[in-house]
């Protein structure tokens, strides 16, 4: 696998995100089943591994911590605080005293006497981001954590954060249908020298053509609350997918390789960590990695998903107010 620089380090340019592995998209796998998915990945050559507090409520760290625990010393590990599961209900909370909380039990749950990388999964509106930030970065000084992140974050708060630590890396929404970090973001990253890392570069499925609805998806799943995936605002997107149909054809690959491989042609402090439960779409996520895009392709990906030509928010409303990224 082709290698990019990330908090420092060398690591895949193509990570997992683990989320769906417990969390979000139903019914979570079993332990066998998620096993084989990180013994895959690990054996394709992916070192690049992204998970948080929140996914599962715990139960995906733990998870990570017995399954990567053989290769620790291999693999690049990523986790978040900040936001985590208190008494079953979803908790933004961004104090330093909850904060080191959090940190305690993760390194428990991973097994692990430090992380590679730690973002603030939400910014708490209600805690200066200084705040946060200031006590991260103690963690950094400790030895604890070895990069500070930055989650679903505008250019404006990256760079009052970056002010009081360098931020490594700012992970946000990133594919051909979101492409709000093409306001100020990915500029700002580029500019600061932070990693910028695309979580969902598949749109949840949408750009790969095996999600093009929500009446497939199975209750617990978060896209049936979507916008994007509502009928109304489906109709009108699933005509941006013959375009992409047809250069996966030319390049005699799929969809969702030619997504990826837009995302990787958009600058090199780009990661990209989709996530899967299924082996044959792991082993295709990473062979994207392969696939080279000409200008002429790029330039007709731009014009066929123009932000102006996507139908409906990427949230609901209220998770909308959750966040501080750019929005058109």
């Amino acid at each position: 696998m082709k290698q990019r620089i990330l908090a420092g380090q060398h690591v895949s340019e193509i990570g997992l995100g683990c989320m769906n592995l417990s969390h979000a998209y139903g019914h979570p796998l079993s332990e066998a089943d998620a096993a084989k998915v990180i013994t895959e990945a690990v054996e394709l050559g992916v070192t690049h591994f992204d998970t948080a507090a929140l996914y599962g409520f715990g139960k995906n760290e733990a998870l990570l911590g017995k399954l990567l625990k053989p290769h620790r010393q291999r693999i690049f590990l990523a986790s978040k605080c900040g936001m985590t599961g208190v008494d079953g209900k979803r908790v933004i909370d961004g104090r330093p005293a909850t904060l080191r909380a959090t940190l305690e039990k993760t390194l428990t749950s991973l097994k692990t006497d430090s992380i590679d990388l730690y973002y603030l999964h939400r910014w708490d509106k209600n805690v200066p981001i200084e705040d946060s930030v200031g006590e991260l970065s103690r963690m950094v000084e400790e030895g604890k954590i070895q990069g500070i992140g930055l989650s679903e974050v505008s250019s404006h708060t990256l760079r009052k954060a970056h002010a009081v630590h360098p931020i490594a890396a700012l992970q946000t929404e990133y594919s051909l249908w979101t492409r709000n970090a093409e306001i100020s973001v990915l500029e700002a990253c580029a500019e600061l020298g932070t990693a910028f890392v695309a979580f969902s570069p598949l749109a949840r499925g949408f750009l790969s053509g095996k999600v093009t609805d929500s009446s497939g998806l199975i209750e617990g799943d978060i896209r049936k609350g979507m916008p994007r995936f509502q009928a109304e605002h489906m109709q009108k997107n699933l005509p941006l997918l013959t375009a992409l149909n047809g250069i996966s054809q030319v390049h005699q690959c799929s969809m969702a390789q030619v997504s990826l491989a837009w995302l990787l042609q958009q600058g090199r402090h780009i990661h990209l960590i989709p996530g899967t439960t299924k082996l044959p779409h792991l082993r295709e996520n990473v062979k994207a990695s392969n696939v080279t895009l000409s200008g002429r392709e790029i330039e007709t990906l731009n014009r066929v998903f123009d932000h102006q030509k996507i139908s409906g928010k990427r949230y609901p409303a209220a998770t909308q107010l959750e966040i501080d990224t750019e929005e058109f």
